[in-house]
């Protein structure tokens, strides 16, 4: 770590994505640039997030592809799962990954870093343990931690969350998990497909409950097929070191519990009165559409301003936080475009207005194309997936959603789409390889167009077109 100094331009709290962002942007700007973390640069993403989550998440789906193998006429040994080789895995990418968010990395990037807990002693001072440094601006990046709910019993339990269940040595035989929301539901069937006896409680109605109930009942389906027991509308009453009570007195046995029920922003102990930064109710960090915080010259960035917790927002936000602060600009948060994925199988991706949102605003269609018309996914044996098209009145397309293999990848473009305001008629006259599960996309936005050709007063068009070329041909013949 660096020497600390007394003064700064830009004091950066917090080093995951947000905060590293932030600082590699300033110091690029020029900016004398500190970054205080108190843990391990990186942030929960690398370390406990989403870089371990996918790694596992990897494996599990390599074992369920040999499950599946009799499927496509191979024959396979069921799969032989090594839970400490699985682990190691997960470990490998994490420190392959590492190098890239060091303070090594950040250090050659012009940014001081320090190790230890800020604390704001004032509008503009922050202290490191003894040492106090002046800062000029700052950006807030401590982003969130998992939310552990006020359970009765849960203080005897000695429960995992998402940021400490890598630290598992041995695969739960009977694994509960709370919540089923997408790292919930994530983490249920990757433990399931590696040989774990899972069951996932889930307070709402369905999984998953921010997504359209077509995604959520994909996703069931596919949870159930790989064993999980799934159990919806099911609130939790109590929990013991070997059950959790719901509210009716049913009782589920386990071996370990995983508590996956949302996150908390990482806001106290840090000096935000001393600072004169404000909070909402839940904790997070009140800020403006340019992440100014109640104190002008405090920003924040990530998890803890309330904004979608994702590592590509918090990656934009820091981005944006920096260069509004040291180059006075007046950029603004652009939620047009975000996207958001859920890492199951089916996966799970959304951009802009959703189809269940759009259901109820006048003016939006829903254009859907099923995967059992998709050739690449009867190719491949797996049609269980969909893609829904959101349109305006003018078919600019305002938001899609789509289940099925890859969803993450073939998602991309209608990011572009929604962020550009292109029209179904721009995607369907696009020239797409076949075949390949972004023809989802593609053939929504084919059948789109071909519903507007449909129009009696277009139909009508085209065909006193073709009989006037058919005219004219003859004449031009004769």
């Amino acid at each position: 770590m660096s020497r600390a100094p007394d003064t700064a331009d830009l004091v950066v709290i917090g080093g995951g994505a947000a905060g590293i962002v932030a600082a590699k942007t300033a110091a690029g700007f020029g900016a004398k640039v500190v970054l205080v973390e108190r843990d391990r640069t990186g942030g929960d993403c690398l370390w406990t997030g989403c870089v371990p989550s996918k790694a596992l998440i990897a494996a599990a789906a390599t074992a369920a592809a040999v499950r599946r193998g009799s499927a496509f006429g191979i024959s396979a040994a069921d799969a032989t799962i090594d839970f400490s080789r699985v682990m190691q895995h997960v470990r490998d990418a994490i420190t392959a990954i590492a190098p890239v968010d060091s303070p090594q990395a950040l250090t050659a990037a012009g940014v001081t870093v320090l190790n230890g807990s800020a604390c704001f002693t004032g509008t503009r001072s922050v202290a490191i343990g003894e040492h106090r440094i002046s800062f000029t601006q700052a950006v807030l990046a401590t982003g969130a931690r998992p939310t552990v709910p006020d359970l009765p019993g849960l203080e005897t339990v000695d429960y995992l969350t998402s940021e400490t269940v890598w630290d598992l040595n041995e695969l739960p035989h009977r694994l509960l998990v709370l919540g089923g929301g997408s790292v919930g539901c994530e983490l249920a069937q990757a433990f399931a497909r590696l040989g774990s006896a899972v069951t996932i409680v889930e307070s709402a109605e369905t999984l998953v409950p921010r997504e359209d109930l077509a995604a959520s009942t994909a996703l069931t389906a596919s949870m159930i097929a790989d064993g999980v027991d799934v159990r919806t509308a099911a609130t939790a009453a109590s929990i013991s070191e070997e059950a959790l009570t719901l509210v009716g007195g049913r009782q589920i046995r386990f071996d370990q519990v995983l508590i996956a029920v949302g996150r908390t922003p990482r806001t106290r102990s840090i000096g935000l009165e001393d600072a004169g930064v404000t909070v909402d109710d839940r904790g997070y960090v009140n800020v403006d559409a340019q992440l100014r915080t109640s104190n002008p010259r405090i920003w924040a960035a990530g998890d803890l301003t309330g904004h979608p917790q994702f590592t590509h927002t918090a990656g934009v936000h820091g981005s944006l936080a920096a260069t509004n602060a040291i180059l006075g600009l007046r950029r603004t948060v652009d939620k047009t475009g975000e996207p958001r994925v859920t890492f199951t199988d089916p996966e799970i991706a959304v951009v802009g207005i959703d189809p269940r949102t759009a259901r109820r605003i006048t003016g939006l269609h829903v254009q859907t194309l099923s995967h059992g018309h998709l050739d690449r996914a009867i190719a491949e044996a797996d049609t269980g997936g969909l893609t829904q098209l959101v349109l305006d009145r003018k078919h600019r397309i305002v938001g899609a959603s789509i289940v099925g293999p890859r969803a993450g990848e073939t998602i991309g473009e209608m990011v572009l789409a929604v962020k550009q305001g292109l029209r179904a008629r721009d995607v369907a006259g696009a020239t797409h390889p076949y075949p390949t599960y972004n023809d989802g996309p593609w053939n929504a936005s084919i059948a789109d167009v071909r519903s507007q050709l449909a129009r009696p007063v277009i139909s009508r068009s085209i065909a006193l077109l073709a009989r006037l070329r058919k005219v004219w041909l003859r004449f031009r013949s004769s």
